[in-house]
């Protein structure tokens, strides 16, 4: 019977400053599937994914000096490399003429028949499009792509309450919208 070795975060992370490649696969082991699943809510498409999680162990592996304990657990600070790299690449020139290139889902109707739209029909994105465009942005932050206030914040470079306001302020109006 083969023993697997564990660490503590902290031998970890020293292991890996040491370029342990035993401590490297310990990592990628009970870290991929979790930073995957992170991944995969941000980059739909499973094969760009996987892609995505390969650069993201890659940097972690060239990074891992820059991981300071006092700011953060190391998940955290993986799961930041994880998501960073996920809207990195949704940004992309390259990802977004791939999306452009996909094939109708079979369940579309292309009929053209018409029908009276439901929220479900169109869907919460399509009611987002209504918001205003600082609305929308922050609104898709944050409960699309999975970011904090404070991170928005310091993404856009807006003060904390302004960022709390128009998400109050937005989810109000999409309230408004699906009720009437």
């Amino acid at each position: 019977m083969i023993s697997k070795a564990t660490y503590s975060e902290q031998d970890l992370v020293t292991q890996l400053q040491e370029r342990n490649e035993k401590a490297f696969s310990y990592l990628y082991d009970n870290y991929s599937g979790a930073l995957y699943g992170i991944i995969n809510s941000i980059v739909t498409d499973k094969e760009i994914a996987n892609d995505v999680l390969q650069n993201v162990f890659v940097n972690i592996w060239k990074k891992i000096e820059s991981y300071d304990a006092s700011k953060g657990r190391l998940f955290t600070w993986m799961l930041n490399i994880a998501r960073n790299a996920s809207i990195d690449e949704i940004r992309s020139k390259g990802f977004r003429h791939s999306q452009q290139n996909q094939s109708l889902n079979e369940n579309v109707d292309v009929s053209g028949a018409s029908t009276e739209a439901t929220i479900e029909d169109v869907g919460l994105k399509k009611v987002l499009s209504n918001l205003k465009s600082e609305w929308r942005i922050l609104v898709d932050m944050s409960y699309f792509q999975g970011f904090t206030h404070e991170e928005i914040s310091k993404i856009l470079n807006i003060p904390l309450g302004t960022v709390k306001t128009r998400i109050r302020s937005a989810l109000s109006q999409l309230r408004t919208m699906i009720q009437t």
